[in-house]
């Protein structure tokens, strides 16, 4: 005869928890990051405003994917059987979602400094090219 052992665990409540504040995370500060990043991509694009936002798009996208992954990745919870257990496991996964997040956002920002700064240096040169003459 086996006998069933019931164990109560806060696994699931931790999931619970941690997959709508990741989520929701990860769309806020996409939500920002994107607003704000518009203004680089007309600039990167030539003022070429409907490639521009069909790129910052796709990179939208990207950043959800890529982050949501990420914080699906790292769900595991081990035998959490005491409220206390559950928020100190919570602390530790979303505060390292939310520096995850924070690198990705400013690897972001980066990468649209210097496509910006690409695009203005090949701006210069055509425009010495025409004060020459």
């Amino acid at each position: 005869m086996n006998a069933t052992i019931l164990t109560t665990t806060y696994n699931f409540q931790a999931y619970m928890i941690y997959l709508p504040v990741v989520i929701a995370l990860t769309v806020l500060v996409s939500q920002f990051l994107f607003k704000n990043s518009k203004t680089f991509m007309i600039d990167i694009f030539h003022q070429k405003e409907d490639i521009a936002m069909a790129t910052n798009s796709l990179f939208k996208i990207g950043f959800y994917l890529l982050n949501i992954g990420f914080a699906l990745c790292i769900i595991e919870f081990f035998q959490i059987e005491t409220v206390e257990r559950l928020v100190v496991a919570l602390r530790k996964k979303i505060g390292g979602f939310s520096i995850y997040l924070g690198v990705m956002m400013l690897l972001n920002l980066l990468l649209f400094l210097k496509g910006r700064k690409h695009a203005i240096n090949k701006i210069k040169p055509i425009q010495n090219e025409n004060t020459d003459l």
